[in-house]
């Protein structure tokens, strides 16, 4: 979803530019391969099991604040562009023209006035509760191809989804003065019953989602609906340093050892770098980089341009006239709401939240959990661990200072394993949502 910012002190900030680790040389790979070797004894935690994210690893106390510590080895001159950046994360914007000039350009239509709104304290984001209005959860909308143009592109992943024609890509809930919001979230639940394998019974609430209040007239009849909520932020720079062949050595598309699990990598095409990538942020693993993941998040969130997402009007669609013509807030000298500088503090601020140490590794209870993920199959999936890559790149990342950082057991790094999808994705993509009333 979403990602911040503050104006101010921004100087000498570098854009990181991430591009695909280089391979690992024959000792490096033996060392790589010792680390991230699965656990067979589940009696003692494993020696770097508590610092999840290495030496970057946050080991400030537990509490509310828990993932919005800097990556523990960054050096002193960094962590103010982190503050920096977090500043910027956390502003809210307002609409256009204002007076506070690095402020304005909120919307026209827009999710949240912030990334913080979104992400919070850069946790997770939540379904709204009955007769609230969401903000840290937005609807994906997008219809099936409509001609063999658009059915090769989604197939060739030069496109992820196919649009609503009239609402655009996500329903927007807010809107700014003088344009009218998309519409609200609808939440329905029915009960389904589950048996357990020990014969009782649990009566589950499964939601169904809608539009209500549609402020554009009826959505396309062939519409879906993809609830997305917003995830934790920490960690993301370590995602972004783990080597690309080390995630394509997990991809199984045929299943050829017969685990039951087809893992396919997404690769998505990069309109920055003219090529397909591998994709690794976002819930279906649709952004290569997490460039390219804010630059989206500002504009079909917040409504916000860049130099990667110009569009002044976000994901206005032509059909929304008023607001395409609504005032907009780019900067004089660079064209967009969001300067380079700018983006830069946010992308660093955004590489570099920290992973929190976890608490009672050696906990019995703790290493029984461990031993039963190991047991029941859940690796297959979500790989326990991975090691970053040693060079130029992955030093400008959190694993700086100290060389390789391991990535341990059963924290977000299960979340990297979502480059490669347990079977083939639906046509459209890793960013295909489900039919409307699915889970997204």
């Amino acid at each position: 979803m979403t990602l911040p910012f503050a104006w101010g002190l921004v100087a000498g900030l570098v854009y990181l530019s991430v591009e695909p680790a280089a391979a690992r040389d024959a000792a490096d790979a033996v060392r790589v391969a010792e680390v991230t070797r699965p656990a067979t004894d589940f009696s003692v935690p494993e020696a770097f099991e508590r610092n999840a994210g290495g030496a970057a690893t946050s080991l400030a106390t537990p509490n509310a604040n828990a993932f919005s510590h800097p990556s523990a080895n960054l050096s002193f001159e960094r962590q103010l562009d982190f503050h920096v950046g977090n500043g910027i994360f956390r502003k809210l914007w307002v609409s256009a023209p204002a007076s506070t000039k690095s402020s304005d350009g909120l919307g026209p239509l827009h999710n949240a006035r912030s990334c913080q709104s979104c992400h919070i304290k850069d946790g997770r984001g939540r379904p709204p509760r009955e007769g609230e209005r969401a903000v840290s959860m937005l609807l994906a909308l997008s219809v099936p191809p409509r001609s063999d143009d658009e059915g090769q592109r989604l197939a060739e992943g030069r496109a992820r989804v196919m649009a609503e024609p009239v609402y655009g890509a996500q329903l927007q809930n807010y809107s700014v003065q003088g344009v009218s919001a998309e519409g609200r979230i609808g939440i329905a639940h029915e009960e389904r019953s589950v048996s357990l394998s020990g014969g009782a019974t649990l009566q589950l609430l499964h939601p169904r989602y809608s539009v209500l209040d549609p402020g554009y007239g009826p959505l396309d009849p062939e519409v879906m609906l993809s609830p997305r909520v917003a995830p934790q932020m920490i960690g993301m720079g370590l995602i972004e340093a783990i080597p690309e062949a080390d995630i394509l050595a997990l991809a199984d598309p045929d299943d050829e050892d017969g685990d039951g699990i087809s893992g396919r990598a997404s690769r998505v095409w990069s309109a920055e770098e003219e090529r397909f990538v591998l994709g690794r942020f976002g819930w279906k693993a649709g952004a290569a980089t997490v460039a390219e993941q804010t630059a989206r998040a500002f504009s079909g969130d917040i409504g916000l341009s860049s130099h990667r997402a110009p569009a002044p009007w976000g994901d206005c669609t032509p059909a929304q006239t008023r607001c395409r013509e609504a005032p907009h807030g780019r900067d004089p000298a660079e064209g967009v709401e969001v300067p380079e500088r700018m983006f830069d503090a946010v992308v660093f601020y955004s590489r570099h939240l920290a992973v929190p140490a976890r608490r009672e590794v050696g906990n019995i209870a703790v290493l029984e959990g461990k031993r039963l993920f190991y047991s029941a199959g859940c690796t297959g999936c979500h790989r326990p661990k991975f090691v970053t890559a040693r060079d130029e790149i992955s030093r400008s990342t959190p694993s700086s200072s100290s060389g390789p950082t391991a990535t341990s057991c059963c924290t977000t790094w299960a979340r990297a394993s979502r480059t490669t999808a347990r079977k083939a994705p639906p046509p459209g993509g890793s960013g295909a949502p489900r039919p409307c009333g699915g889970s997204g």
